[in-house]
């Protein structure tokens, strides 16, 4: 369209629904339900642009060149471009080659029936810098996650902006719209004014509660560099990271709780990150207004955010650490499960029994795997999820997340048998009274 001899500028939106994941009948992404959610998003705020835009919905497809023709008049638009994807990212059978999974695609068929993942850089190669947002929010399969813990990253194009997360198979989601594209809906929708994208993604990561492990791009070391971190640029000159290696890292537990004192007795060792610190720490008063971390040991000021009720900020800088930990040290590695472990106290403390419970389980199962039944720290992971789940009131929740907890306690011959007995009722007694908890 031409007015006044110039062409018109034309935004795009373009919102891609691939397959379910699923995973032994547990959801963990339904991609068109986060497209539902979309829907009722207004355009502009998606784009972050009042320029009038186009919107393409394409739930269902399972035509990998149709979907490319869609790609690429997408990527034509002259303005500003967003493309959103969700569902279950796979690989073929060679193991080569990461796609998006579509509504027929098998293993056997990835190569003719899914999107692969490099046409999408592909067809937004030569977009303008500056005017092209790729989201997504996947859940990679059992084959696939190997592959992406491999590459660290999930490229999409140098001339785009790139945002989202990719969940470890095995692990439940909700039914209904995934974590975090419910969750930056909700920051869209409650911010005073739109966020920058890099923003945006901080805050949605900080308060989504994503499963432990979850690929989040762009990951710690880039989110912290200049130009990234919440889209404060004075915070941004201030923070980076040293090559040396991080913290043991443990937050100590109120003395009341079940296993207090286990990660109290830890002596916290001197931190190796970051530039000058800006506020005093590890006292909770007074903290400073945005996350940030602290030349010294990072757990204590994580703790004074969660006492002081600051639950999302203390969740966000925690969730950082831990992406930096796994980049750094390898997701099986020791550390890696004690910020796991963290996390669980955090979303205890904070009220998320649900959170709480699955985390310490995939805790006590990734302990097992490297350590002995009887090793304390196996144990405590045990009593702690039994604690969290006893907690959750929901029925349905704790039904879900009865069988991996109980799974796991008949992995410890050396643990009380009455938390096994206890946890064994209670699942019975959830299934016959389907109100109760």
């Amino acid at each position: 369209m031409q007015i006044n001899g110039a062409k018109q500028q034309r935004g795009h939106v373009l919102l891609i629904a691939g397959d379910s994941a699923t995973r032994r009948r547990t959801v963990q992404v339904l991609p068109s339900k986060n497209l539902a959610a979309l829907s009722m998003v207004p355009v502009s705020t998606l784009l972050g642009s009042n320029v009038p835009s186009d919107t393409t919905y394409l739930d269902g497809i399972h035509d990998q060149n149709a979907l490319q023709v869609r790609l690429r008049t997408a990527a034509a638009t002259p303005g500003p471009l967003l493309v959103y994807l969700s569902g279950r990212l796979t690989t073929d059978r060679r193991g080569q080659q990461l796609y998006l999974a579509l509504s027929r695609t098998t293993t056997s068929t990835a190569r003719y029936t899914a999107l692969p993942w490099e046409w999408l850089g592909m067809e937004l190669r030569t977009r303008p810098q500056g005017l092209t947002t790729v989201v997504f929010d996947l859940a990679a399969d059992k084959a696939t996650w190997p592959l992406l813990r491999e590459y660290g990253t999930l490229p999409a194009s140098t001339a785009a902006e790139v945002y989202g997360v990719v969940t470890p198979p095995g692990f439940a989601g909700d039914e209904g719209v995934s974590p975090y594209t419910r969750h930056w809906i909700e920051q869209l929708r409650h911010a005073p004014e739109r966020p920058s994208n890099s923003r945006l993604h901080a805050l949605t990561v900080a308060s989504a509660a994503l499963p432990p492990g979850a690929l989040i791009l762009p990951g710690i070391r880039e989110i912290t560099a200049p130009g990234y971190a919440f889209g404060h640029p004075a915070a941004d000159e201030r923070q980076g990271f040293t090559e040396s290696p991080a913290p043991r890292p443990v937050v100590p537990r109120p003395a009341h709780e079940p296993d207090a004192g286990r990660a109290a007795v830890q002596a916290p060792r001197t931190g190796t990150v970051v530039v000058p610190q800006t506020a005093p720490a590890p006292s909770p008063q007074p903290l400073p207004a945005h996350p940030v971390f602290v030349a010294e040991d990072p757990r204590p000021h994580i703790h004074a955010l969660a006492q002081s009720g600051r639950h999302t900020e203390a969740a966000q800088m925690a969730q950082m650490w831990e992406q930096y930990i796994l980049q750094t040290d390898g997701f099986d590695s020791p550390k890696a499960t004690e910020w796991v472990e963290i996390r669980a106290d955090l979303a205890k403390m904070s009220g998320n029994f649900l959170l709480a419970t699955q985390l310490w389980v995939g805790a006590g199962r990734t302990r097992l795997v490297h350590q002995s039944p009887d090793a304390p720290e196996v144990l405590s992971a045990a009593r702690s999820a039994h604690y969290c789940w006893t907690q959750l009131r929901d029925a349905a929740r704790a039904r879900e997340c009865g069988p991996e907890l109980i799974s796991l306690l008949r992995a410890l011959p050396s643990l009380d048998h009455r938390h096994l007995t206890v946890a064994q009722q209670r699942l019975e007694y959830l299934h016959d009274a389907p109100g109760g908890g």
